[in-house]
């Protein structure tokens, strides 16, 4: 029988979606679930609920919780991720401080200041726990959730050859949305996606049954009001450059340089509630689910009784490679064999992969159109630079990384960039052992004063010669 560990499972809705599909899925009848969170009393919970469900509906798993890494980790055959460094008050940080210098963010948990943070308080933890993997369960797939996905893979791939992919729900919340834009179902449509997580692109939309390109259909319909209100950014990025995307206008707003550098644009593109755009959407609605059910313990209000399996790839690839009935599914690995041409072998891409008993197939693409690719690597640029500063612990790579993000870099000069990471690095310490304590070196302005007369330079070639002539002129 097969036994899982979820490394986290103290997340109440990770760990209860994914625990209620796994006891849904073929191959996986009497598996072992280790619910592992080093809180015990909140993976204890969790363990509560599940068991009574197991109970209520005559089933052969087990379930136990942990908060020992080594038992969870011990004999497994899969483990899964699902944990925020820092939590909470981290993520406060992360959101409050870019905002004092004036950068906008309505999520900050995948790039910006807040995704470059989160990435350098997690590598580490990933890293870590690969680490036992070797010694505990060598040959087991890591499947992880954990943000900053394309930052946090780079850095596991940099830490251990264990094997992994990374998962979202970028690609199937999507496809719900494009259904509905061309009216046609969405097990009837074929789709070709890939880019990098939360910025994968739809480069093929077609009817199964008849081969119809659904393209035409769904450029018409976004150019109306009643389309366009739902989604600005990403519409009008569609518009811009030829191909829809993963991830709604308020993740993909804040990824890009164009739509929350100033109150103009914050108003034009990004005036929806919440996900729609909203300052600092994400942190607040986990703010005040955090704090409506401090009192309530709500899986005690729970049924009892299984739910729909949820549209998570995870318990899919589970069942693929216990029953050996492939499965495809879009994924985020590193670009090793080149699956996307023109990106960096070294970054990580979200492709199609199909998985069966054998492990993990993923997809040549081949090339992205250009400007798609350029796009995708304004962010690839910070991801690895991130990564190799949280392995390195090297905080001048911190600070140039958070400096070639693209929101960032739009509103912000090099000085007050530099200033605003060493007060996030100041802030989060805390989550950032392996540091040591150091911050960015202080980096001021040099003061040049009036009637200063600059030291002699040579001149450039093709100034000389225009001297020259000018002079012979004379």
């Amino acid at each position: 029988m097969a036994k899982i560990a979820i490394i986290g499972a103290g997340s109440m809705v990770f760990s209860t979606t994914l625990t209620n599909d796994i006891m849904q899925t073929p191959g996986l009848e009497g598996a072992t679930v280790a619910l592992m969170d080093p809180v015990l009393s909140k993976v204890k919970s969790v363990e509560e609920y599940v068991n009574k469900i197991i109970k209520n509906n005559n089933l052969t798993h087990k379930m136990f919780a942990t908060d020992s890494q080594t038992e969870a980790l011990k004999d497994a055959d899969y483990v899964i991720t699902t944990f925020q460094i820092g939590g909470m008050d981290a993520y406060k940080h992360d959101y409050e401080i870019p905002l004092k210098y004036g950068v906008d963010q309505c999520i900050g948990q995948c790039v910006g200041p807040g995704g470059v943070m989160r990435g350098l308080r997690t590598i580490p933890v990933l890293a870590g726990l690969m680490k036992d993997m070797e010694a505990l369960c060598p040959n087991a797939l890591l499947l992880n959730y954990v943000n900053p996905m394309c930052t946090c893979s780079i850095g596991m791939a940099m830490s251990s050859d264990i094997p992994f992919v990374g998962l979202c729900h970028g690609i199937q919340t999507t496809l719900d949305l494009i259904s509905g834009y061309v009216d046609v179902d969405k097990d009837n449509i074929d789709f070709l996606a890939a880019g990098i997580n939360h910025m994968a692109w739809f480069l093929e939309l077609k009817h199964k049954q008849t081969g119809q390109d659904l393209y035409p259909t769904f450029r018409a319909n976004i150019e109306k009001p009643e389309y366009y209100i739902n989604d600005k950014v990403r519409i009008e990025t569609a518009r811009q450059f030829g191909y829809f995307m993963t991830e709604s206008t308020g993740h993909l707003s804040e990824y890009l340089y164009w739509f929350r550098k100033n109150r103009d644009l914050l108003d034009t593109y990004c005036d929806q509630p919440a996900f729609g755009g909203e300052t600092g959407a994400c942190y607040k609605f986990c703010c005040a689910m955090a704090d409506k059910y401090e009192e309530i313990d709500i899986l005690s209000l729970e049924s009892g009784q299984l739910e729909p399996r949820s549209i998570d790839y995870c318990s899919r690839i589970l069942e693929a490679m216990e029953t050996g009935v492939p499965f495809r599914f879009n994924g985020n690995i590193i670009n090793r064999e080149g699956y996307i041409s023109n990106l960096p072998r070294e970054a990580c891409v979200e492709v199609p992969i199909y998985v069966d008993k054998s492990g993990l197939h993923p997809t040549h693409v081949g090339k992205l159109p250009s400007q798609l690719a350029a796009v995708n690597q304004s962010n690839v640029t910070l991801q690895m630079l991130a990564a190799e500063a949280a392995v390195t612990a090297d905080e001048e790579l911190a600070f140039s990384a958070v400096a070639m993000d693209p929101l960032t870099s739009a509103v912000l000069g090099l000085k007050d960039t530099r200033d605003m990471v060493r007060d996030l690095f100041q802030a989060e310490a805390q989550w950032l052992p392996h540091f040591e304590g150091r911050l960015p070196k202080k980096v001021g302005l040099i003061e040049v004063p009036e009637g200063t007369t600059g030291v002699p330079v040579p001149l450039d070639p093709a100034l000389a010669v225009a001297n020259r002539f000018t002079k012979l002129a004379d």
